[in-house]
């Protein structure tokens, strides 16, 4: 009779056991393709830097990563996905300055980003660019801060649209450089109104605004990260004149929370690998991007960071969603 029980009971815990999703324990994870979300549409910067990375991690877990586009929202759309997708890691969410902005832009939204999205893995850091129409008679930062002070209001600069990345580090700026420039948000390309000259200035991507750099069509006054960049080597960054002054835009990668540790640490570790190829280094240079690997730990603390830096400004220009 005891042999019969015991019997009955390793096989009830046999079946409980085939019950678990084999993800749960990360046995041969992946086993099937894996979906990356993101909430732009294809050719934006996140889009082209998630489609990098997803092309070498299928090459080292043999097995597809697959971008999925869901814009929408001010990518709030694809951010809800995820939060609400299984935590097993086969969804995840390509992660950007614009989802901490969203956290104090949006009042309701149908995720917390924190407390539903766990961090995995950071992948680049790119500062932007500021840039003015030819015609704005300043050919270097300072003279743009001595030319707006003497004409305030008057200088308009884009962004792509309220609450945007290119929106808070331009009213950041407002408030470190003292400058009054007038925000015009764009729900469209703002090229080419700034290129003629119906806006006068942005604080842009880099990749979005290189070429017209290098033909003389825009004139590049500094970049808003703590260094210069190897892409535009002749442009100090902001903060040498508008001390502490700093604004990245930055991807990284999160999954749904509740996804077992040793996943989550699986696909740091490959994602991190995939940061050290030359390969896609040089992919990221050209985009005028970093590197930017972290740990599950540190992604979580620069987030929150982030999350208050944004919330400030945010506050304080009185940013309203469009």
């Amino acid at each position: 009779m005891m042999r019969r029980r015991t019997f009955f009971g390793l096989a009830a815990g046999a079946v409980a056991l085939a019950g678990i999703p084999r993800a749960a324990t990360a046995l041969d994870y992946p086993d099937r393709p894996v979906r990356m979300v993101v909430g732009y549409p294809a050719g934006i910067t996140p889009d082209i830097v998630t489609r990098i990375v997803a092309q070498s991690l299928s090459q080292r877990f043999g097995q597809q990563f697959v971008v999925d586009n869901r814009p929408g929202a001010s990518s709030n759309i694809a951010t809800e996905i995820v939060a609400h997708a299984p935590p097993d890691g086969y969804t995840l969410l390509t992660l950007t300055a614009t989802n901490v902005i969203n956290t104090t832009l949006f009042e309701k939204l149908n995720f917390d980003l924190i407390r539903d999205i766990a961090p995995v893995a950071g992948l680049i850091r790119s500062p932007n660019v500021v840039v003015v129409n030819p015609a704005v008679p300043a050919r270097t930062l300072p003279e743009f801060i001595a030319y707006a002070k003497a004409n305030p209001g008057k200088i308009n600069y884009a962004s792509a649209g309220s609450g945007s990345a290119t929106n808070v580090a331009g009213e950041l700026f407002k408030t470190m450089a003292g400058v009054d420039l007038m925000h015009v948000p764009y729900r469209a390309n703002y090229l080419p109104d700034l290129l003629s000259g119906q806006v006068q200035a942005a604080f842009s991507p880099v990749a979005q605004v290189i070429e017209f750099i290098k033909s003389g069509k825009l004139r590049a006054l500094a970049v808003t990260g703590a260094n210069r960049i190897n892409t535009l080597p002749g442009i100090p960054p902001a903060a040498e004149f508008v001390p502490g002054y700093e604004a990245y835009v930055w991807d990284a990668i999160g999954t749904p929370v509740h996804t077992p540790s040793d996943i989550i640490n699986r696909l740091h570790q490959e994602i991190d690998g995939a940061l050290a190829e030359p390969a896609l280094q040089s992919r990221f240079a050209e985009l005028g991007a970093e590197p930017m690997p972290m740990t599950p730990a540190d992604l979580g603390k620069f987030m929150v960071a982030e999350t208050d830096k944004w919330a400030k400004v945010i506050k304080s220009a009185n940013i309203k969603p469009e």
